[in-house]
């Protein structure tokens, strides 16, 4: 059989799921997992011989180990993983309950971290492959009521960069995607809420309101997204970093720049701090 083999994390719906139907429909094969599989039959019947599927938390070492030895056994390879798993978080900072904030560290950043080193050996060996991080312009830059999603997408981003740089050597590749708002349930059940402190109205009522309101009403088609990543697999000389929608876009622009105005507005006070 020819085509890439897919390993994707969170195929119940949403990214995950696009991308799923997008590879089989490319001819690839995909190994597609979530934490409950029985979630993903309609996938299995779509793809025949070309897709299993298997439970994989991200949370669980031993469910990623047998996961990956499936996709192994199964297809004999693996050329592409997706870190999809995930969910949102709205809250300020005083508002969040660390156990609820460790939990969410547990699963948007060190679950990839722990899927990406399960498959990272492989990888190596075969000397390729594409290790495809869903992050979201809130990698880049935080808003009120975000500061825990966007902790743990800064978080990823940043060991991204890094490894890109460590597995290049090997003909290995690090791709991170950053969403704009898709139409992904992301507003729905899958957004975590922390309990609200009444003074924090004034900085995040609005960042509330629009994750109640957004769920259905997001500008972002998520097929269109997956073929996106697709196209960027196929290229020869892939970026590190692609911005999916023109909420991204505009957002990561605007954002460099507030960057840069106060990089130069303050870079005489900065270099006057040498010995």
């Amino acid at each position: 059989m020819t085509g890439r083999v897919w390993l994707i994390t969170g195929c119940s719906a949403g990214f995950g799921r696009e991308l799923t139907v997008a590879a089989l429909a490319a001819g690839d094969r995909v190994m597609a997992t979530a934490r409950r599989p029985e979630t993903l039959a309609d996938l299995e019947a779509m793809g025949g011989e070309r897709v299993r599927t298997a439970r994989l938390d991200v949370t669980d070492a031993a469910s990623i180990d047998a996961a990956v030895a499936a996709a192994l056994s199964s297809f004999g390879r693996i050329d592409v993983v997706v870190n999809n798993a995930g969910h949102g978080s709205v809250g300020a900072v005083e508002e969040l309950d660390m156990a609820d904030l460790r939990v969410l560290m547990e699963i948007m950043f060190f679950g990839a971290v722990a899927v990406t080193k399960a498959v990272l050996p492989h990888l190596r060996r075969q000397r390729s492959g594409t290790i495809v991080q869903m992050s979201s312009m809130g990698g880049q830059l935080s808003m009120p009521g975000f500061g825990a999603y966007c902790a743990a997408k800064f978080a990823l981003e940043g060991m991204s960069e890094a490894l890109a740089a460590e597995v290049a050597p090997f003909g290995v590749r690090v791709l991170i995607v950053e969403p704009g708002a898709f139409r992904t349930e992301f507003g729905g059940y899958r957004m975590h809420r922390s309990e609200q402190i009444d003074a924090y109205r004034v900085s995040t009522g609005a960042t509330r309101a629009s994750v109640d309101e957004m769920d259905g009403a997001q500008p972002g088609d998520p097929a269109k997204a997956a073929q996106a990543i697709l196209q960027v697999l196929d290229h020869d000389e892939p970026p590190l970093r692609l911005a999916l929608g023109d909420d991204a876009v505009d957002s990561i622009r605007a954002h460099h720049e507030t960057l840069r105005a106060d990089l130069d507005g303050w870079e005489k006070l900065s270099r006057a701090t040498s010995i």
